[in-house]
């Protein structure tokens, strides 16, 4: 008799994320490529005042929040402070009362917030490309949110 495992795989969904900013702070925008044997889809979003690090951190938020729960992500960024934020600072942060190495104030502390509490629901894999490198997934990332900062300018005019 064969024993065979029933383990069910599931599919890994691929997130790209990118953040833009015109002046930091700025106007700045976010872009989500999200990929799957499935579907592809695209997301992106501004703010008026913000910066760059929030548009990445607010990028990989509302890709993950696009996927269904205890799914299997793979996410691609060229944003080191998110990557390392996630899986290497964090645990301290959270430890030292939002407090950074050198004692000050996490930045975006609420995107953090925002973010830790939703990695606890997938499996999700880390992935960092160089920017404008010539990654088709962060560059198609980086076309959104670059497209999203033209949307504000659009409707402001």
């Amino acid at each position: 008799m064969v024993d065979l495992d029933m383990t069910v795989i599931k599919e890994t969904v691929q997130i790209f994320t990118d953040g833009a900013c015109k002046g930091n702070p700025g106007v700045g925008g976010w872009g989500v490529l999200i990929k799957s044997s499935n579907f592809i889809n695209e997301l992106k979003g501004y703010e008026q005042l913000t910066t760059n690090n929030r548009m990445e951190l607010i990028a990989v938020i509302e890709g993950i929040k696009s996927i269904e729960k205890n799914a299997n992500i793979e996410i691609t960024t060229d944003s080191k402070y998110v990557k390392n934020g996630i899986n290497l600072w964090i645990d301290n942060w959270k430890k030292n009362d939002w407090k950074t190495s050198s004692k000050k104030p996490v930045k975006n502390k609420e995107l953090w917030l925002d973010l830790d509490k939703l990695v606890q629901n997938y499996n999700i894999e880390w992935k960092w490309v160089k920017g404008h490198s010539g990654h088709p997934g962060n560059e198609r990332a980086d076309q959104l949110a670059n497209a999203a900062i033209l949307d504000f300018f659009s409707i402001t005019k």
